[in-house]
């Protein structure tokens, strides 16, 4: 597979992209985004985008593509509900459409949140601006687009989080939520099952395109062969 990644230098965009290299499938992993990965390695190619909106300048290497995984994603806290929908929708829907144009057979998971309203009605800003995401991606001629609603994600294999509260977050709570999650695999998820997860979605899809965090963890565990 040839794979495409919003957001691998976020917290569980680096997750993604340490499953990605690893998977022996995934032959080819483009990074998108204004900072370039940490990691090297022979299978990536980093596209170093400062125009998150507009994506005519390097069409050429956005296609031949099987699967993208949009990880990108920003608290909303401190931030105007303009604000917000600008980075959360407008820069989701600007790669996507790039995408759909270049690769109707290409696989979309989008990385959205628990709480996220499709419906439009909620009071809380940023669930109904991440259900508009979500509504609009499902319009775009892909082969298949599939949202991922997990709750709380631990950090692993080196993953760290850009926004100051959630690395304070994990840093104190962190160790106890890792001594309670396997009593709750399915609530408490960390960055490897994420990026498995993605991957097997890629590999043979999912019944269901709404994904929560059980379905996540579940998805993640199967064993299947890579070829």
């Amino acid at each position: 597979m040839k794979v495409i990644i919003w957001g691998a230098t976020g917290m569980v965009g680096q997750g993604v992209l340490r499953e990605c290299l690893r998977a022996e499938d995934v032959t080819s992993v483009i990074a998108v985004g204004r900072k370039a990965p940490t990691v090297q390695h022979f299978k990536l190619q980093t596209v170093i985008q400062e125009d998150m909106l507009h994506y005519g300048a390097i069409t050429s290497t956005l296609t031949g593509l099987d699967a993208c995984f949009f990880c990108l994603g920003v608290s909303s806290v401190g931030k105007s509900e303009q604000e917000y929908t600008r980075i959360t929708h407008d820069m989701t829907l600007a790669a996507a459409t790039a995408l759909a144009a270049q690769n109707p057979l290409m696989t979309f998971v989008y990385l959205s949140g628990s709480g996220a309203d499709s419906s439009g009605k909620s009071r809380t800003m940023w669930a109904r601006v991440r259900g508009g995401t979500e509504n609009a991606l499902r319009t775009l001629a892909f082969k298949s687009v599939y949202i991922l609603r997990p709750g709380i994600i631990l950090p692993r294999h080196g993953a760290v989080s850009k926004t100051p509260f959630y690395r304070f977050f994990y840093s104190f709570l962190g160790p106890l939520l890792s001594l309670i999650r396997p009593l709750w695999p399915g609530a408490i998820l960390t960055t490897e099952v994420m990026g498995l997860a993605m991957l097997n979605l890629a590999r043979r899809g999912f019944p269901e395109t709404l994904l929560n965090s059980r379905q996540i963890n579940d998805l993640a565990r199967e064993k299947l062969p890579l070829s």
